[in-house]
């Protein structure tokens, strides 16, 4: 309510906040300050008429959130390859951080020494630990040695109060650990990123005990043991075989379809009746490495013939084929080559063969119930596609089911038409069984149960294919349903009777276990006992005896006397008791007689 209707009252931070208009002729420097700061402009001292009585006041600025004051920077916290390093920061100025000047005081030692000073630096003892730091700082934790390390030289918050301070950190992840663990409050902002940029620049000279190259060794030592830590802790290292693996595979069976078209192409100059006779390209291979030149097959051929394609009837044709051949004759060098080439084709063939194999256990390993339910070959699909396991098991149902489809999704959202019903999740047999109709709806409950199954896999400790397998039945449950229209289990139902199968086995996997660990010990106690003669034994007895024996002999010698004593104590006590009794009686006759 003043004169001035371009000031605005704020009354959580008790001072005036400056309209961009408002400011008096002397603030046009806050005015183009105001332009690069971000926060809001506030002067501390400017009141409601200033201009208009004309006070020449110098105004302070400050930066403001929501009405409240920020701590003030302090102290900065640096996490390098040698150690962890604390600095006191005796000057700052937040307005005008990203102007040239500013940012060029930074490059010079001289003028960035006034503003930021070390107050403390603590040096890793080896590689070990700065790999173990490095690590926690990562992760966004507080070692015990970092810990330590504030403690010391940070002031402590009483309980209940305000700190007048604040730590400036590069992460607000370990700021945050920091303050929980630690209660100290901790900055990161465009303002400590600015500062710690110059420390980074200059931290061999400010820590004097540093040689010239040491920091530059330490940080190529740390960061090649990082690298081999996140490489070898990775978590998706497993996928990485599966996603090689299926690459290669897809990869193989181009390649070895393209050279068994050449093989045929070229042995077809020589012997063109044969690829009517034999379709398959890897049996087609072989025949070409076993017959070389037709004109040397005769009836004698035939079982080496049937061997290879496990068929009489085919091995006899091939023989008839090859005498009424309209094929032209090759030389003797093409025929190598030809052969040289067709042995390649086979060696592909049987290595593809064990590359399947090697991938049926990666997923057997990896992803049990994903591959019991849709198969090893479409699951690694899945999981190539995806990236990883875990960004599978992220996924929603409905990404699952166009997994593999994105142009044409992408064609269709542009285009307005009708969008995928599947992707990847085509291979499947399942899709190929379900009717036109109901290709779509079969499709959504598969990747529904794609994704439960790839969730199990990804976050359960135990690997079982019960889950997969029970799906793997709800699936064909649900195909039937769309046909005869049977209603299928609830999928709740399911999974409690595959839940009480697992606890069940378990249960009798540690009734095995106990009477295993039984049957050990009483097979070592038994063991045991042959293992000293018994001649040995009763020696020993008898040794033991003749020791009691004496032991007896020694405890009871020293007890003659007592007895002796005692019995004679006894006999006293009894003559005194029976003493008094006779002159009792003696006077009674007496006084019988007098009577």
């Amino acid at each position: 309510n003043g004169p001035d209707s371009n000031f605005l009252h704020m009354s959580r931070a008790r001072h005036w906040t400056l309209d961009l208009f408002g400011c008096p002729k002397y603030c046009r420097k806050i005015q183009k300050a105001r332009r690069v700061c971000d926060h809001r402009l506030t002067c501390a001292s400017c009141e409601v008429g200033a201009r208009a009585r004309g006070r020449k006041t110098h105004t302070r600025l400050r930066s403001h959130t929501a009405g409240t004051m920020a701590p003030n920077l302090s102290m900065l916290l640096f996490e390098s390859a040698s150690g962890y390093g604390l600095f006191d920061v005796v000057e700052t100025d937040e307005i005008g951080l990203e102007l040239e000047v500013v940012q060029k005081t930074v490059l010079d030692l001289s003028k960035f020494g006034k503003v930021v000073k070390l107050k403390a630096f603590l040096p890793f003892t080896s590689a070990m630990e700065a790999l173990e730091n490095i690590n926690n700082i990562s992760e966004g934790m507080v070692s015990p040695a970092l810990k330590h390390f504030l403690q010391m030289n940070v002031p402590q918050v009483k309980p209940g109060k305000k700190a007048k301070f604040s730590v400036g950190v590069h992460d607000a992840k370990i700021g945050s650990a920091i303050l929980e663990e630690l209660a100290i409050p901790c900055q990161a902002n465009q303002l400590t990123a600015e500062l710690l940029r110059g420390v980074r620049l200059h931290f061999d000279k400010f820590v004097k005990a540093l040689r010239e190259n040491d920091l530059q060794k330490a940080q190529l030592g740390l960061g090649h043991s990082y690298s081999r830590a996140k490489v070898k802790f990775n978590v998706n290292r497993v996928d990485n075989m599966i996603i090689q693996a299926i690459a290669l595979l897809d990869q193989l069976d181009k390649d070895i379809n393209t050279f068994s078209m050449r093989v045929r192409e070229w042995y077809s100059w020589h012997f063109p009746e044969l690829v009517k006779i034999v379709n398959d390209n890897y049996l087609f291979a072989r025949l070409v490495v076993l017959i070389r030149n037709k004109s040397t097959l005769n009836d004698e051929s035939v079982e080496k013939l049937e061997e290879v394609l496990m068929d009489s009837g085919k091995a006899r044709a091939v023989v008839d084929a090859s005498k009424a051949s309209m094929g032209t004759d090759i030389s003797e060098i093409d025929l190598i080559n030809i052969e040289a080439f067709a042995k390649r084709v086979v060696s592909l063939s049987d290595y593809r063969k064990k590359l399947h194999t090697y991938l049926q256990h990666k997923m057997a390993a990896v992803a049990p119930n994903l591959s019991a339910l849709i198969g090893e070959a479409v699951g690694a699909r899945l999981i190539s596609h995806a990236g990883s396991l875990t960004n599978l098991a992220k996924y929603p149902a409905s990404t699952v089911q166009i997994l593999g489809a994105e142009k044409a999704l992408f064609r269709a959202l542009k285009t307005r038409g009708n969008t995928p019903k599947y992707g990847l999740i085509f291979h499947s047999s399942f899709i190929g069984k379900a009717g036109a109709k109901n290709k779509g709806r079969i499709s959504r409950y598969l990747a529904n149960k794609c994704s439960i199954a790839s969730r199990i896999d990804c976050f359960s400790d135990a690997l079982t294919t019960k889950f997969g397998e029970a799906m793997r039945a709800q699936v064909e449950e649900r195909l039937s349903f769309y046909e005869t229209g049977e209603a299928p289990a609830k999928n709740i139902d399911t999974m409690h009777k595959v839940m009480t199968e697992l606890q069940a086995g378990e249960k009798k996997k540690g009734g095995k276990k106990r009477k295993a660990g039984e049957e050990e010990e009483e097979a070592a106690a038994a063991g045991a006992e042959p293992t000293t003669p018994s001649g040995e034994k009763k020696k020993k007895k008898a040794k033991k005896a003749k020791v009691d024996g004496e032991a007896d002999a020694m405890d009871t010698a020293p007890d003659t006397p007592s007895s002796e004593k005692k019995k004679k104590k006894n006999k006293n006590k009894e003559a005194a008791a029976a003493d008094p009794e006779t002159p009792s009686s003696e006077k009674k006759k007496k006084k019988k007689k007098d009577a």
